[in-house]
């Protein structure tokens, strides 16, 4: 299905499939983004730069348990995998570097690593990129496989001036070698908020089919304000989705769309949203040591009862108090809001649409807090 989102609108897709009956598809969207499955791939030499861009990228540091060490365990020729600790969907890959042998032929270390199956692949390096990276990223290239980008990790010995001269003779390098217009993003892996990460998120983003670039995005830590927000409007999407499968199920019964009907569904977009918020106690510890931020101050800027803890009864409880209030709602304006087959489930809809996007809002305003404290260091 995922494919069919490619450079579309998440929620205008949503709405069109629904306004044509296709709730097996909305179902299978929220599906997607609930699980998040995505993988990411990092090439080059296992070192401490390498090692902190990984655990920075999964929201971890250097101490914590799951984090990617340094010197790397693993043999030089080997491929290890390391999933995220809160979205186990969620998955790194540590390829080895491509090897600098003359003549090389990028297919064989490309199935070798099983290249094509990762969702994108970084080409990281701390001097300029190897020649043969640049083949490989042309192979991919003639592949139509828009998925490689080169990346120049900092490391904590560079000054402003190295990085600049880094990054210009390595678009100098690649551009002899035959890449039209090739980008080279700047990336510090313990402050991933800093230099060119924003853009090359961007730029992922715009490349991945949507479905996967929204599964990504609520999978990232919240590294960013401008990230809090975006999570918001993809979980705004997942809300509409969700609420839209309540109201249409009495209309039009789908199989397997009937068991997402209830408060669970609202408990599994909720836990997802404190999860990729990064609102819960382990990660704002965990935020609270790498920023150097006193972890009861953070802890204390949660006052939705939802950021701290996710329950059925608080969920019930919300979306109760939705359908009581919709009494006092303009039925234009939510006629306006539901798509046409819903509306004979107009109750189930609002309540759901109202009760989600009210926390939603809440949680996210906590996330945008703690992140403004924590990026401030601490202050």
């Amino acid at each position: 299905m995922a494919d069919v989102f490619r450079g579309l609108n998440l929620l205008e897709t949503l709405k069109e499939s629904i306004e044509n009956n296709k709730l097996s598809d909305v179902k299978d969207a929220v599906e997607d983004l609930l699980i998040s499955r995505i993988n990411l791939a990092v090439v080059g030499d296992r070192g401490d730069e390498k090692a902190s861009f990984m655990n920075s990228l999964r929201g971890l540091g250097p101490g914590d348990e799951g984090a990617v060490p340094s010197p790397s365990p693993v043999a030089p020729e080997e491929v290890a995998g390391y999933p995220s600790p809160k979205h186990p969907d969620f998955r790194l890959w540590d390829l080895p570097p491509v090897p600098t042998m003359s003549p090389f032929e990028p297919e064989g270390y490309m199935d070798r690593v099983k290249f094509f199956r990762y969702s994108a692949v970084f080409m990281a390096f701390t001097q300029t990129p190897q020649l043969n990276s640049a083949e490989v990223f042309l192979e991919a290239r003639s592949l139509q496989r828009q998925i490689v980008y080169f990346v120049l990790l900092a490391s904590v010995k560079d000054t402003e001036k190295s990085l600049e001269d880094k990054k210009k003779t390595s678009l100098n390098m690649l551009i002899s070698h035959g890449l039209t217009q090739p980008k080279v993003y700047l990336v510090r892996p313990s402050t991933l908020e800093k230099f060119d990460f924003p853009d090359l998120l961007a730029d992922l983003s715009n490349n991945l089919p949507e479905i996967r670039a929204h599964s990504l995005l609520l999978a990232l830590p919240t590294l960013t304000s401008t990230l809090v927000t975006q999570k918001k409007e993809a979980f705004k999407a997942l809300v509409w989705a969700a609420a839209s499968l309540s109201g249409g199920v009495s209309a039009i019964p789908v199989p397997l769309v009937a068991s997402m009907v209830d408060s669970s569904v609202a408990v599994r977009i909720l836990t997802k949203a404190q999860l990729s918020l990064c609102l819960d106690d382990e990660s704002v510890e965990r935020l609270a040591r790498q920023r150097g931020a006193e972890p009861a101050q953070l802890k204390g800027m949660r006052t939705c009862v939802l950021s701290v803890d996710v329950t059925k009864g608080e969920v019930k409880k919300r979306l109760a108090a939705a359908e009581k209030d919709l009494a006092a709602a303009s039925s234009k304006l939510l006629e306006m809001a539901m798509p046409r087959h819903a509306r004979s489930a107009s109750r189930s809809f609002a309540a759901m649409l109202q009760a989600l996007n009210g926390a939603i809002d809440e949680m996210a305003a906590d996330a945008e807090k703690i992140v403004t404290v924590a990026l401030g260091g601490g202050k």
